[in-house]
């Protein structure tokens, strides 16, 4: 190179011969804007995936609150209506021992009185039906664990072995949920069914 100090022609050393590339200002700043363009597409896809996964969980959530609220509109009265089982049996209890000879000998005064506790009863009945407790009527019925208590085995040869031949004590379900299992006796002998 000849910048004017030194007339004679120099000897390049090798790194001299071949300069480096150099950057021009606005190649560098197109590589600084890629990186941030690429920086910036990342953290796009990191919030979408963010936002999806919240959107999830709210939905999720939405759907349990649901559930729940269901729940306790529908098992609400559970405890009421277990604590008023007694009632029901009370009043059954009443009715089953008024023998039927003894109904038919009885004056218009004891007629009226039994019928009384009859319709009661009816109506006790309908006012749990009405907020979804319903009596179970497992005679004739498979024996099912989750909505019998068996108490003890009868032979009965008309009915299939693990049929409910006898029911001890009513039993209440509300919606699927048992308030409190029917105490059942379940036959044993029988035919086998197939």
């Amino acid at each position: 190179m000849n910048d004017g100090k030194n007339p004679q022609n120099e000897k390049l050393s090798p790194t001299d011969e071949a300069p480096a590339a150099e950057t021009t200002p606005a190649q560098g700043d197109a590589e600084r804007d890629a990186a941030a363009v690429q920086a910036l597409i990342a953290e796009n896809a990191g919030l979408k995936d963010r936002l999806l996964r919240t959107l999830a969980e709210m939905e999720n959530l939405r759907r349990r609150t649901e559930k729940e609220v269901a729940d306790a509109k529908a098992y609400g009265v559970t405890t009421f209506a277990r604590d008023m089982l007694t009632f029901a049996d009370n009043l059954r209890r009443a009715l089953d021992n008024v023998p039927p000879e003894a109904r038919e000998a009885a004056d218009n005064t004891l007629k009226a009185f039994v019928e009384g506790i009859e319709l009661t009863e009816r109506d006790f009945l309908s006012r749990l039906s009405r907020h979804g407790v319903r009596k179970l009527e497992p005679k004739g019925q498979k024996f099912d664990p989750n909505f019998h208590e068996a108490l003890f085995e009868a032979h009965d040869e008309s009915v299939p072995p693990g049929t409910v031949a006898h029911v001890v004590e009513e039993g209440f379900a509300i919606g699927e949920r048992v308030l409190r299992p029917a105490k059942v006796a379940v036959a044993k002998g029988g035919a086998k069914t197939n």
